[in-house]
């Protein structure tokens, strides 16, 4: 199942394989401190959440992450400033978020933490977090929405 996970999100069996095996190393750890009830769902959790901060890391763009799909941040730009004008645009949204959206939101999107990673840095607490980038998450697509831009879901 954890394989089928990676394969499914990374495309590349060498991605997936290596995703696989750096997961198993993180779970001798992560296994000392979390308490876990059902352990099927947990690992499925820990595998696509590690997948989805690998493709981050990977693409080194700004798409971001909308209920556990790709957002592709599409607009209709022929112009060859269309990458600074997302990016600025991407920028200026992120920036209107309250402060503690726009910390969580960097810190889980752009500096690629765990939910738990990010609920170290910031004090907050683990529901507070996931609530912080959930609410985030939706306020930037409204944003970018009212500057013109429209973001759409694809397949994961």
């Amino acid at each position: 199942m954890v394989y089928g996970v990676a394969l499914k999100y990374l495309e590349q069996p060498e991605e997936a394989q290596d995703a696989v095996i750096q997961l198993f190393e993180e779970l001798i750890e992560s296994l000392k401190i979390h308490q876990v009830g059902e352990f099927k769902p947990w690992l499925y959790t820990c595998i696509r959440d590690n997948c989805l901060i690998a493709l981050r890391r990977k693409q080194g763009d700004l798409s971001i992450l909308l209920d556990e799909s790709f957002v592709d941040i599409c607009f209709d730009l022929d112009c060859k400033d269309g990458e600074e004008i997302r990016k600025k645009a991407l920028q200026e949204c992120i920036n209107t978020l309250p402060e503690k959206q726009r910390i969580c939101m960097n810190s889980f999107f752009f500096d690629g933490l765990s939910y738990q990673e990010v609920t170290t840095r910031t004090g907050f607490s683990l529901k507070n977090v996931k609530s912080f980038i959930q609410n985030g998450k939706r306020n930037l697509k409204s944003c970018l929405e009212r500057k013109g831009f429209f973001v759409h879901e694809t397949e994961p």
